[in-house]
């Protein structure tokens, strides 16, 4: 088993990368991520989102993920550090490149690390879903931002 995986995914969105930049962020992804509510312990991180050293959590499946903004580059590329304790920790790196004048290609690469045996075997089925993953943040971001959803 692996202990540690470097995954990454493409995917187009439909809106030049100046306006897509805001789908990537913290509070930007409550938008089209279901259940995705981050909580900023410094209420001014919802302020601003994206300023390098803004730290949010989030919850899911029962665990909590502690995360840090570590770089942004408006319209170009979001870096965040997270950690689940007791089973994951890593980073999360979007960047986003014009493909044409309306279209972002968006790529996501997740470096994450186990930290137990039992999260050795959460991360490998991660890895192994990893492209069905992306499949579905172009899917629901596309769904997001078609006119039948506004």
């Amino acid at each position: 088993m692996k202990a540690r995986c470097h995954l990454t995914g493409s995917f187009e969105v439909a809106l030049p990368p100046e306006e897509a930049f805001h789908l990537f962020t913290p509070v930007g992804e409550r938008a089209w991520v279901d259940g995705w509510d981050p909580v900023f312990p410094d209420p001014t991180g919802e302020t601003d989102d994206t300023l390098p050293g803004t730290v949010f959590q989030t919850h899911a499946d029962g665990d909590a993920t502690t995360w840090v903004v570590l770089e942004r580059r408006r319209g170009q590329m979001m870096s965040y550090a997270r950690l689940t304790p007791g089973h994951r920790a890593g980073t999360v790196t979007v960047t986003l490149a014009p493909a044409s004048a309306q279209i972002t290609e968006v790529t996501v690469t997740y470096d994450l690390t186990a930290l137990t045996e039992t999260a050795q075997a959460e991360l490998e089925a991660f890895a192994e879903g990893y492209s069905a993953f992306m499949r579905s943040w172009h899917d629901t971001i596309a769904k997001h931002l078609s006119p039948q959803s506004h």
